[in-house]
């Protein structure tokens, strides 16, 4: 089997004629515990995120390597939607509005957000959500990792198959319980993803878990 691709949050990124920007969130199939998309983050501009879909990702690098170049990037679907609530300070209601539907044909976002349609007003409120493809799920910089007895650290990423980008491990952030370099929990000990990282295993058991790599 190839290495293992390491999918790192807070990770650099970079396209075929430039840096893009860092990870900030990794999307997966809860289901398959697969990798789908990473976001990835411009740090110097104010453009959103961008979904990237993993087989853009090259995972032969030991880096995040993009295969297109930046002005592909900017044109891949936003990681964030922003919508203007409008109507909270004219007597209720929201008048008429409209379903957020997904980007690229992904069949809508996992928390649908309203958007209001068109209208007069000022300092209506805003609301920005992050996109997470329908069915799937998105661990984000400082999620919590609990073993059965407690909660043993934070998610700092995932070791991915590059055949099929199943998740083989789950990597801690360094400073957690036991302040080894990384601790890799392998992904049969995950019991689920969709509230932080849970585990079928206990603190002791994860302190008894061989060195990455």
């Amino acid at each position: 089997m190839a290495e293992a691709a390491e999918f790192a949050i807070g990770a650099q990124a970079s396209a075929s004629d430039g840096v893009c920007g860092e990870v900030s969130r990794l999307i997966m199939d809860p289901a398959a515990l697969t990798v789908t998309h990473l976001v990835i983050e411009p740090k110097h501009r104010r453009d959103s995120g961008r979904l990237v879909p993993v087989h853009l990702v090259d995972t032969t690098t030991g880096q995040i390597r993009l295969r297109c170049t930046t002005a592909e990037f900017d044109k891949l679907d936003p990681a964030e939607e922003v919508d203007q609530v409008e109507g909270l300070d004219y007597g209720g209601g929201f008048g008429q509005a409209e379903a957020v539907q997904g980007y690229g044909g992904m069949g809508g976002v996992g928390a649908t957000g309203m958007g209001i349609g068109m209208g007069v007003g000022h300092n209506r409120p805003v609301v920005v959500q992050d996109v997470v493809p329908l069915g799937e799920v998105d661990v984000q910089r400082g999620e919590s990792v609990h073993a059965l007895d407690g909660e043993i650290g934070k998610v700092q990423g995932f070791l991915v198959d590059p055949g099929d980008n199943h998740v083989t491990h789950v990597l801690l952030q360094e400073g957690h319980l036991w302040g080894r370099k990384e601790v890799s929990i392998p992904i049969s000990a995950v019991i689920g993803v969709d509230a932080g990282i849970r585990l079928n295993i206990t603190k002791k058991q994860v302190e008894d878990l061989p060195p990455a790599g």
